[in-house]
């Protein structure tokens, strides 16, 4: 399981759309697999990972932490499906 958050890959876009949105996300557990969505949508728990990016937060779900080696655009897209 990984507990820094350092070990942890975020691709550029990902990061990059994070601080521009200016607001919080949460890399959680979903049926299509892992997904980031803002946390009015997924409320952090106490036992995320706290990534800062730039102003905003990312909070990674701990059950996805032991599983993930990077952060990539494709756990966006349904987030960003939803904004059309």
């Amino acid at each position: 399981m990984i507990d820094n958050p350092a070990q942890i890959l975020i691709e550029k876009e990902v990061e990059e759309f994070i601080k521009q949105s200016g607001r919080d996300f949460r890399l959680c557990t979903t049926c299509g697999g892992p997904a980031i969505y803002p946390i009015e949508f997924s409320a952090p728990k106490e036992s995320d990972i706290v990534m800062g990016l730039g102003n905003s937060t990312l909070y990674v779900s701990r059950v996805q932490a032991r599983y993930l080696r990077q952060i990539e655009m494709r756990m966006l897209q349904s987030y960003l499906r939803s904004l059309r």
